[in-house]
């Protein structure tokens, strides 16, 4: 499974770095997650630069794409030309975002009216933006989740294994990230997210 962690100039590290280190934990199942930039190298909001390990345009074919935030994302979603090569397609694609990324989603046009979760600081934008801003960490609509708070990461990549390999491989992700002593709680409480998302939730609630 290729997955693009979309990293823009300004990015938070944990949004782009939490996610696709659990992510890549599945290597042996296949899994590949990469930060996917617009510029060769982009820098964070603390000044760590690192290089992108591949083109915006690969987004496009990924199976899923993760939009981390930022404290650029206010002009990101200004620059049209920058907006017109994210090209998505929650119809073939599983979509994700997280904080001001959810902005990013919203001015792409790809939440339409369902409502989502952003961190407190990007919320009155994305409220501006005609989206209803839940108060909880994490929410989606069939293939396409938002999260909200920088921890919220793991959420989102919980959320990718579960719909791409399964619940089981999600469990073991978080639980070999989790701090020890700390893991059945931490494991517990990312699949009290996750889980009310899930298609076979949905399923089992409309049976």
């Amino acid at each position: 499974m290729q997955i693009a962690v979309l990293t823009f100039d300004g990015f938070n590290e944990l949004d782009s770095f939490v996610a696709a280190a659990i992510l890549n934990r599945l290597k042996v199942k296949g899994f590949a997650a990469y930060i996917t930039s617009p510029t060769p190298e982009v820098t964070s909001l603390n000044g760590v630069t690192v290089q992108r390990q591949r083109p915006l345009e690969f987004a496009s074919d990924a199976d899923a794409v993760l939009i981390g935030s930022g404290m650029r994302t206010l002009e990101i979603v200004a620059d049209q030309a920058l907006l017109s090569g994210i090209l998505l397609d929650p119809a073939r694609q599983l979509v994700g975002a997280q904080c001001s990324g959810t902005l990013l989603l919203a001015k792409l046009g790809l939440l339409g009216d369902l409502p989502a979760c952003t961190d407190l600081t990007t919320k009155p934008w994305v409220v501006e933006a005609g989206v209803e801003v839940l108060d909880q960490p994490f929410v989606a609509h069939g293939n396409v989740a938002t999260a909200g708070g920088c921890l919220a990461s793991q959420y989102l990549a919980a959320w990718t294994i579960a719909r791409l390999a399964g619940l089981r491989e999600a469990q073991e992700a978080i639980h070999y990230v989790a701090p020890v002593g700390e893991k059945a709680a931490y494991v517990a409480q990312a699949l009290a997210a996750i889980t009310p998302f899930l298609p076979d939730a949905a399923s089992a609630a409309a049976a």
